[in-house]
């Protein structure tokens, strides 16, 4: 991953880099500037300034909302367990921006084949001699 990427994943998600994302990840000419920036505000609204959110906060509408993202890309979600006092687990489930995704979506491009293309093998940096100079020295 180059540096600008990295820079870009560690910083503040934005309104109009989620507008983007969404038009992008959802439908690229079927969805409404005006349509996408309205559920990213109301998606953002959510989140405030964290990056994960309760779900037991969201009505069964927004809850549809953050599975379509979800199926996107855009979010994904984790949950803890934990024993209450009288025994009984209790279950807690949250949903999280997956900021790779959505710089995927925003910059046209798929990071994970960025960088495996710019892995560089080692092999491909030695010289041409170097294998027949090691199958000769073996015999």
């Amino acid at each position: 991953m180059t540096s600008k990427s990295r820079m870009d994943l560690e910083s503040v998600l934005t309104l109009e880099n989620l507008t983007i994302a969404i038009r992008n990840g959802i439908d690229r000419e079927g969805m409404p500037e005006e349509q996408a920036k309205e559920m990213a505000q109301h998606i953002l609204n959510f989140f405030g300034y964290s990056e994960r959110m309760i779900d037991n906060v969201l009505e069964p509408e927004d809850r549809d909302a953050f599975y379509m993202l979800e199926d996107t890309g855009i979010l994904t979600t984790e949950r803890e367990e934990t024993t209450l006092y009288d025994g009984r687990e209790w279950r807690i489930h949250y949903w999280l921006f997956r900021k790779e995704r959505i710089l995927e979506l925003v910059c046209g491009f798929d990071i994970k084949a960025e960088d495996a293309e710019s892995d560089v093998s080692i092999y491909e940096e030695l010289e041409d001699g170097v294998w027949d100079a090691l199958k000769n020295g073996a015999s």
